[in-house]
């Protein structure tokens, strides 16, 4: 018998829930390819530790960038894999819930859907991220009461006040943590001429990054190729370095959840007070973001309880009960 299955197709990670198991499977949203015959060499964790690592003709590829598909062939291929790994096989088709981007356009919409269905799903629906993610939060958005979720993944930053189980009011921005990395990418170029790679930018990321000063903040040695002569190189790194490096992106994640209380109706606003703006997404975990958008906003803000996976388990519930709910996906709210 097929299983349904819930799918967070996020621009870094992938993670799968099955109906009755949980989460089945989380990886990284990549796929190794031979260039030369198009053949998948790996997927997931096995396929990002080949990232700058491989020769010429093996690529490491992100399908989905900004929480857009790129590649509709990649992303068909990954998906398929994906499903085999769950377990899914051409005599069981199950029914497939994947979360998505508030911000994915018609187009995408189609594109996500019908990646789907041809790597196996019997039928394909939509939610968005920060929806599921209040529900993975066990968030009452049920209730007539302002719960805010700020969702911010590899590629989108997603601000969502909901109430009454719907969105009231959305600010999503194509900005995520792979912008943090790239600045960070960009500012050892520009200030020490040295090359450094994804990996190493994001490690950067977690070890001395941050939105605002925080207590015990420590140096980072980096290696990477000086760009002048070629040859290897260490430089070690200030906190205040990165901070002054990563400001741009981070500013335009506060000011996306800044601009969506600015919208609140004065009823739900105020509820927020109460119940606090919730942090989801594996992006949010850079140090001092919350204290950060507390201080600019005036409202409490908390760390929801496994930010990484609340929203594919938000949509997991959903494909527990897959037909009662289907008041709560896309297309039957549009």
């Amino acid at each position: 018998m097929a299983r349904d299955l819930a799918i967070d197709l996020g621009t870094a990670n992938t993670l799968v829930y099955a109906r009755s198991e949980g989460i089945v499977l989380a990886e990284p949203s990549v796929i190794a390819l031979n260039e030369n015959n198009r053949e998948v060499l790996a997927m997931g964790s096995d396929a990002w530790n080949m990232i700058g690592r491989t020769p010429a003709h093996i690529v490491a590829h992100r399908p989905l960038r900004k929480g857009a598909i790129t590649d509709f062939d990649i992303t068909q291929r990954m998906v398929r894999l994906i499903l085999k790994r769950a377990g899914v096989s051409r005599f069981n088709k199950p029914r497939v819930v994947i979360c998505v981007p508030s911000a994915i356009t018609p187009v995408e919409r189609r594109a996500v859907t019908e990646a789907c269905r041809r790597a196996g799903a019997s039928d394909a629906q939509l939610i968005e991220q920060p929806l599921a993610a209040a529900i993975g939060a066990n968030l009452p958005i049920s209730e007539a009461f302002g719960s805010m979720v700020v969702d911010i993944g590899g590629g989108t930053s997603e601000t969502a006040l909901l109430s009454l189980g719907g969105i009231v009011e959305i600010e999503a921005k194509r900005v995520g943590s792979f912008d943090i990395d790239d600045a960070i990418q960009n500012y050892i170029r520009r200030e020490y001429g040295l090359a450094i790679g994804e990996r190493t930018a994001e490690e950067i990321k977690w070890t001395v990054g941050s939105a605002a000063e925080t207590p015990g903040e420590g140096r980072a040695e980096v290696r990477g190729r000086e760009m002048f002569t070629g040859m290897p190189k260490t430089v070690v790194l200030q906190p205040y370095e990165i901070r002054t490096a990563i400001e741009e992106p981070v500013s335009v994640m506060v000011d996306s959840v800044v601009s969506c209380l600015g919208k609140a109706p004065p009823e739900l606003a105020q509820d927020l007070l109460t119940s606090g703006i919730y942090l989801v997404g594996g992006g949010s975990l850079l140090r001092g973001l919350d204290s950060r958008i507390s201080q600019e906003t005036g409202v409490p803000v908390v760390h929801a309880e496994s930010p990484m996976e609340c929203v594919v388990l938000g949509a997991g519930q959903l494909v527990e009960d897959f037909d009662a709910m289907r008041a709560m996906f896309m297309e039957a709210r549009r």
